[in-house]
Parts: structure tokens; C-alpha cells; sequence
């Protein structure tokens, strides 16, 4: 025999010894495959995980591009109820029909159910989701949640509080010994905010200290005491004027001058917003407060040197401004008969105008003026009466805006 044929038959041999020794008489591949001592193919891995077979044993991959990490199911289907949640819908159509100020006036109720819940409640145990639409405002939450929310979905839709109306006035008092005469007419209210002051004041007190005030030659009037609120919605004053100012120095070396100048602007003056809610028997009002004022005090300059075209150095002037603000949200609850007296103390006027001596611009002096800041908010009653008796003062005298509206 060549030793060719030789090396050949040995090989064919030594195949056939490994074939019998993997695959012993009375066991294929199928049945240890089932024994689990057959590991499949790496195509058979892909395949199964597909087709969402994969066992939570299988070894990780690194995820492909455009792939998502985290597990995500699809749950089986339902809505957990571990802690009673039941399902509601509630009719609004009775209240979102009426208001026309608006194009969502659903967003009133889901405002307010948030303001009483509070926040938190819908995004930590037990499960709670809520939703409103222009006709139905749909709950997901417990019992207890249920009765709560059924109460001020309620004095939405209830008929009683289908034309109530608001008003609010703000008025600025260029000192705040406007309060020695008018102590006696007021009734101190708790307030969180500091530096705030609040009381409740009868309307016809109101009306004498509002026509008192108008004769003092440092007071101001910045928004019409008619201005009427639908029952739940939000209503904004705002008086604000863009300042100017130099901001910054860009540098342009292969153009002339060679820089830039970049402007800034500081919306300056006052928003005021209100949200009143009047409760189900019309003895009370809940309103939320917001506003803020800010003020330009000053411009402080400051010089910059930049390199001239001429290799000499020129000096450019920008502006820091040092601003003046105030802040205030807060919640109200008062009797509707009355009228909620708040001040902010004195601060920054909602416009900018000079300070004043015995009523006269006072030119000598570059800083804002200062004012106590009055707002007065109170429940018209029925909107359409109050649309056709505007709100008068004691002596029937209208505002004074002194030439300035």
C-alpha cells in the first residue's frame, strides 16, 4: 500500500470513531437536545428572539443603533386597582358651553382640581390619570378622590354660578399713611407671602376708601374697576414697555468700525392675574393671585476697550441693568358679600414714571419711584346686571387717570 491510500484511510477512520463516540446508540441529537446538552446554532438564538422566546438567561447583546434599552411590555391590558380606583366621567358640557372668552375652558377645571389635589397625586401610588376634553372630564383615581373632585367639577356646572362676575383694581398709593384713616374700616386676613398685607373690607367701606383715595394727589390707577371675570376663569392685566439698552460689544475686525454693538431689552412694568372660583352655595370666593412687577432702577455703565482698525485703542460704553422685582402667588378664600383688600407694600410702581413731591415729577433725581401697591377684588354678583349697572363709587365720580389712559 502507498503511503498516500494509507494516510487517507487512517483519517476516514478517525471521523468514524468521533461519530460514534458523540452520538452513542439509543441517543440522536434531538433527544439531547431536549436534555438541554445540545446548544443551539447562533442563528436559531436570532430567530427566537424575534419571536420574543428568548429566556431571561440568554447572554446579553450590546443593542444595535436606533434600538431601545429598556424592557418594555405591554402589560395585560388593564388598569391596576389595587387601591379601589374606579373609572368616572363627568358631564362639564353645562359650564364649557357658556364661556366664550376662551377656546379651552375645560383647562379652568383641570386648574382647579390640580390646585385642591395638588400635583403629586397623579404621578405616584396609587395610579391616577386624568383628562378633560370640551364635554367630558374623565378620572381614574379612588373614592375619596372621586368625592373631592366631584365638588368642584359642581360649582362649574352648577346653574347658580352661571353669570357671577368679578372685578379687581389696582391702584398704587405713593405712601403708605394712606392706612392711619383707613385702619378702622378694615379687618386683618392672615397672608403667607412677605411683606403682604390683607384684609376684608365691606363694600361699601370700599367704596368710601377708593373715593377717599382718588383725592390724594400720589395715587394712580393703572386698570378699569369694570372689568368683569367669568366664574372659574383666568383673567390677566398686563402693562408692560420694552426698555433698551446696550447689551454687549461683538468684534468685526475685517469690517468698519470694527465691532458691533448688540442690543437688550427688559420688558418693563406689571402683570397681574386672577383666578376666581365662587363656591356652591355663593357664600364664598377661592381666588388665586398672581403677580409680578418688574422695574429697570438703573443702567450702570460700563467702558470696554477694543482694538481700532488704526492699531489704536478705542473705548465702547455697555449697560448693566440692576433691576427692581416683586413676586406674589398666592391663594384666597373670603366671603362673597365682602371685598379682599391686598397690599404689596411699597415697591416698584407698575410704571415707570418719576418720583413725585407734593404731586410734581421730581426731576433732581434719576432713581424709579416707589409705591404701596393696592388691589382690590370683589364678587359683582350676577354678570349680566353688572354689565348693566357698571360699578359706581360713593360719590358716582369716575376714575381718575390723570390724562394718562
Amino acid at each position: 500500500m502507498s503511503p498516500r491510500r494509507w494516510v487517507g484511510g487512517l483519517v476516514a477512520s478517525a471521523v468514524c470513531v468521533f461519530l460514534v463516540v458523540s452520538l452513542s446508540p439509543g441517543e440522536d441529537a434531538a433527544s439531547r437536545a431536549a436534555k438541554g446538552t445540545l446548544k443551539p446554532a447562533a442563528p436559531a438564538i436570532r430567530d427566537a428572539a424575534a419571536s420574543g422566546t428568548v429566556s431571561s438567561d440568554a447572554p446579553a447583546r450590546p443593542a444595535e443603533k436606533g434600538s431601545s434599552i429598556t424592557r418594555v411590555t405591554g402589560g395585560d391590558g388593564k388598569l391596576p386597582n389595587d387601591n379601589g380606583q374606579q373609572w368616572r366621567e363627568y358631564d362639564i358640557r353645562p359650564y364649557t358651553t357658556r364661556v366664550t372668552t376662551t377656546s379651552r375652558p375645560e383647562q379652568a377645571i383641570i386648574d382647579w382640581i390640580l390646585r385642591e389635589t395638588g400635583t403629586e397625586v397623579w404621578f405616584s401610588p396609587p395610579l391616577g390619570l386624568l383628562n378633560a376634553d370640551r364635554d367630558v372630564l374623565r378620572v381614574y383615581h379612588t373614592p375619596e378622590m372621586h368625592k373631592l373632585i366631584q365638588e368642584i367639577v359642581d360649582r362649574f356646572v352648577s346653574s347658580q354660578a352661571e353669570s357671577q362676575a368679578f372685578s379687581l383694581q389696582l391702584i398704587t398709593v405713593g405712601s403708605p399713611n394712606w392706612r392711619s384713616r383707613a385702619i378702622s374700616l378694615m379687618q386683618s386676613v392672615t397672608v403667607q407671602s412677605p411683606g403682604v398685607d390683607a384684609w376684608l373690607v365691606t363694600k361699601e367701606n370700599a367704596a368710601i376708601l377708593i373715593n377717599e383715595l382718588r383725592k390724594r394727589v400720589d395715587v394712580r390707577e393703572h386698570n378699569s374697576p369694570n372689568m368683569l371675570i367669568q366664574n372659574g376663569q383666568s383673567q390677566t392685566i398686563t402693562r408692560l414697555q420694552p426698555r433698551h439698552y446696550v447689551r454687549s460689544v461683538r468684534m468685526h475686525e475685517n469690517s468698519f468700525p470694527g465691532y458691533e454693538l448688540e442690543m437688550g431689552q427688559i420688558q418693563e412694568g406689571f402683570s397681574l392675574q386672577i383666578s376666581p372660583l365662587l363656591s356652591l352655595d355663593e357664600r364664598t370666593v377661592d381666588a388665586v393671585i398672581k403677580c409680578y412687577i418688574d422695574q429697570v432702577e438703573k443702567l450702570i455703565p460700563v467702558n470696554i476697550d477694543i482694538p481700532a482698525l488704526a492699531a489704536q485703542r478705542q473705548s465702547v460704553q455697555v449697560q448693566v441693568p440692576q433691576m427692581v422685582s416683586w413676586r406674589l402667588h398666592e391663594r384666597f378664600r373670603w366671603p362673597a358679600e365682602e371685598v379682599l383688600l391686598l397690599s404689596c407694600g411699597v415697591v416698584a410702581t407698575p410704571s415707570a414714571e418719576r418720583p413725585t413731591t407734593l404731586g410734581i415729577p421730581n426731576f433732581l433725581t434719576s432713581n424709579p419711584a416707589r409705591a404701596d401697591a393696592l388691589l382690590f377684588v370683589q364678587s359683582n354678583g350676577k354678570a349680566g346686571q353688572a354689565l348693566l349697572e357698571p360699578q359706581r363709587t360713593a360719590t358716582g365720580v369716575s376714575p381718575n387717570y390723570r390724562g394718562r389712559y
